[in-house]
């Protein structure tokens, strides 16, 4: 048998990558979320929030001392300078914490990262398969919308703030696409957990 597959899952924001992540868990993948890990770095008390507020002022925190996301997002998602000091902070912290979950994982199992700007980080060839999910950007806007309650500007201005849809899927491995029915979604994800078992149970080393 093969050991730990590292998988990277990435795609363009309301693109669906939470959605095949959890049914990539429902088939047995171990899932790491780095927007999960980004929140748990940044809870009170920690180095992370310490050095948010540090940077960007106390207006950054809640009256209960919890961050600020909106006002947060606000600020990072007008000003480039901005959001790069906000990675600077985050992506040590969060990629510490996802090595140590990785680390704990069983040695052979199906490890998928979901990670939001995987490609913007210089993350692409890290991972024995990347996997990126899309969708055309009217329906990436469409969702911002409905799910965070953004203006047209706003979603705009956080699609914009990503990797083109041509860059990602240049380095992609598998791509899967969510501008369709989520049975067509399931297929896909069913489809693509058959390939990666079958990669992840290739002899390690040859006979």
């Amino acid at each position: 048998m093969g050991g730990m597959l590292r998988v990277g899952l990435t795609g363009g924001i309301a693109s669906g990558k939470s959605a095949v992540a959890d049914r990539l868990a429902r088939h047995g993948a171990i899932i790491i979320d780095a927007d999960v890990l980004a929140r748990e770095v940044v809870e009170p008390g920690t180095p992370g929030l310490a050095a948010i507020v540090e940077r960007f002022g106390a207006p950054m925190l809640h009256p209960d001392g919890t961050l600020n996301r909106a006002a947060l997002g606000a600020t990072v998602f007008a000003d480039a300078g901005a959001r790069a000091d906000l990675n600077r902070i985050v992506h040590p912290a969060v990629r510490r914490r996802a090595a140590e979950l990785e680390r704990a994982a069983p040695v052979d199992a199906i490890v998928v990262h979901v990670i939001p700007l995987l490609v913007e980080t210089g993350q692409a060839r890290s991972f024995d398969v990347l996997v990126v999910t899309d969708a055309d950007p009217d329906i990436q806007l469409a969702r911002l919308a409905s799910r965070n309650g953004l203006s047209r500007p706003e979603a705009e201005a956080r699609l914009n703030a990503q990797a083109s849809r041509e860059e990602r899927s240049a380095v992609a491995d598998e791509l899967i696409d969510n501008t369709g029915s989520l049975a067509s979604l399931d297929a896909q994800v069913d489809a693509l957990w058959t390939r990666l078992q079958a990669r992840a149970t290739v002899p390690l080393v040859e006979p």
